[in-house]
């Protein structure tokens, strides 16, 4: 081999291994600061709330303006014309900070409706700093861009979709739309055919507009009107899509799974044994333990392919996640077998079962016999070198010693002190 290729082959072993401890670390901060119960969804929550109260806080003072929107019948253009920072000619960036504030409480919850409507919120954020007569705010506009980014990488961690959670952010998505809505029409009224100068007339433009119905009695004829029924067209449709998704998606999904899966029951799991991993080692230990009659877990990372068998007890996901762990019965285990085929996900897979119960069994299969030195210090309660038995074998065979049982199994299962 050349010396470019010594090099290659060097540098990507060392990659390799620096990644792996790169993850390492990582792995031990996430379980020891208990990250998985409050990153990402805690931080971001704080920050969208923050990027609200920032656009909310430069009009508290026209509050007052708002304490007389029942007494005055010019309320809501008195309202209106309190704000400090005009987005598009009336309508107001703050209506957007609102709806921020109230949206980081869903995100608070792992709301999946609430994560799209902050998506839209924060990219309306940053587009309303370019629209004509706006008072640009660089700082607000480029932690927006940025809060957008890191809700994108997030997105993951917003997947919850209860009917719940769904009806009620839909419930408020669609107020705060036609509040939005109402206000804008109310205050640029003379710049329709004919003018809304009422409130009646306001919400019904709003409705009309938000459901694209468009009757035509009532037209914008200036572009600030033109752009602000645009806006109102958009986030309507929006809205209503998204509200739609999160309050029937739950009932679909449940129903679809009664009719895919009639025999699927809830497993109880007490004192069992969680197999980790889709190799042949993990099905053929998953098989011996139920043929002896012990109750065993499965953990694979993805559904095994259409037509093959899966296990009775099947659990899908990433095995160093908590909450996959704790679908998989970890508090009540009697032991965890990590035998995937990567020695590294088997080490992280025992430091979450480690941290999720510190009282359960962990038993760690390696595949590659320079791992022994590695896996001990994830201190898992046994580790299987199943390659030292494979040399220890074959070394007694061909040098005609005895083959000892007793140490076979030594090198097989080797305890950890």
């Amino acid at each position: 081999m050349s010396g470019s290729s010594h090099r290659t082959a060097f540098g990507g072993r060392f990659a390799l291994g620096f990644s792996s401890r790169v993850r390492m670390i990582w792995t031990r901060i996430y379980r020891s600061l208990r990250m998985q119960a409050w990153f990402p969804h805690v931080p971001l929550a704080l920050a969208v709330g923050l990027a609200g109260l920032v656009q909310v806080w430069p009009s508290l003072g026209s509050l007052r303006e708002a304490a007389s929107f029942f007494s005055a019948p010019r309320g809501v253009i008195d309202l209106s014309r309190g704000f400090d920072a005009l987005a598009i000619h009336g309508v107001s960036q703050e209506l957007v900070g609102a709806l921020l504030v109230v949206l980081s409480l869903g995100l608070l919850l792992h709301s999946r409706l609430a994560w799209v409507l902050t998506l839209l919120m924060t990219a309306a954020t940053v587009g309303l700093q370019f629209m004509p007569h706006a008072q640009p705010l660089p700082a607000v506009a480029v932690y927006s861009a940025v809060l957008l980014v890191l809700l994108v990488l997030a997105r993951g961690s917003f997947q919850r979709a209860s009917l719940a959670s769904g009806t009620l952010f839909a419930l408020i998505g669609v107020l705060l739309t036609m509040g939005y809505g109402v206000l804008g029409s109310y205050t640029l009224g003379q710049e329709f055919t004919p003018p809304i100068a009422d409130f009646a007339s306001a919400l019904y433009f709003t409705v009309a507009t938000m459901s694209t119905v468009g009757y035509g009695d009532i037209v914008p004829h200036t572009a600030h009107a033109r752009l602000f029924t645009v806006s109102l067209i958009i986030l309507g449709l929006a809205v209503f899509a998204t509200s739609l998704t999160a309050i029937a998606g739950p009932l679909i999904n449940q129903r679809m799974i009664n009719l895919l899966q009639p025999r699927k029951k809830r497993m109880k799991r007490n004192d069992h044994v969680i197999v980790i991993g889709n190799t042949p080692l993990a099905r053929n230990t998953l098989k011996a333990l139920t043929d002896r009659g012990l109750q065993a877990t499965a953990i694979w990372p993805a559904r095994a392919p259409e037509g093959a068998d899966e296990p009775e007890d099947l659990v899908i996901g990433d095995p160093s996640d908590s909450d996959v762990l704790e679908n998989a019965g970890i508090a009540t285990a009697r032991a965890v077998l990590a035998l995937g085929a990567d020695d590294s996900d088997n080490a992280f897979a025992t430091l979450a079962a480690k941290d999720a119960n510190a009282k359960v069994r962990t038993v760690l299969a390696v595949s590659d016999a320079r791992s022994m030195s590695r896996v001990r210090h994830v201190r898992p309660d046994a580790v299987l070198a199943l390659p030292a038995i494979g040399g220890e074998l074959l070394a007694m065979v061909l040098s005609g010693e005895e083959v000892k049982l007793d140490d076979l199994l030594g090198q097989l299962l080797k305890l950890v002190d």
